[in-house]
């Protein structure tokens, strides 16, 4: 089952993409915000350009347990995506996904400002990962 992977952020929206079996997870691409439609049209149209079956949201709880604002912000988009679309839409605990993610590009001698480009992609990486190890 191909399924998408989403680091969900105010400014930048990360997306990884398991391959067809569902065994492997790549980096897909980043989305700069503008506007709300926008987004939902971009990635309706990568949802269906790329037959995607499930979609994972990174939920950003506290490093205890707790919600915040980004988290009520993640589950609502969410809830729209999910409006939007018959794919299934599931949230996964993302705590320390970014960090995650910055010692995994540091240690493949990713730096810069081509770090900062692909640190949201590879947070949903590591989301999407996540998921599949412990989901199924």
């Amino acid at each position: 089952m191909r399924a998408l992977g989403i680091d969900f952020g105010i400014k930048r929206v990360g997306l990884a993409l398991s391959d067809p079996t569902g065994t492997l997870c790549s980096p897909y691409k980043t989305i700069d915000r503008t506007s709300r439609q926008a987004l939902f049209d971009e990635l309706l149209e990568i949802i269906q350009k790329e037959t995607v079956e499930a979609v994972v949201v990174g939920l950003p709880l506290s490093l205890d347990g707790e919600d915040t604002l980004t988290t009520r912000q993640a589950r609502n988009f969410a809830e729209s995506l999910g409006r939007r679309t018959d794919v299934p839409i599931h949230l996964w605990d993302e705590r320390l996904s970014s960090a995650e993610a910055e010692m995994e590009l540091e240690m493949a001698g990713v730096f810069g400002s081509k770090r900062k480009k692909a640190l949201d992609s590879q947070a949903a990486v590591i989301i999407l990962r996540s998921w599949i190890e412990n989901a199924h």
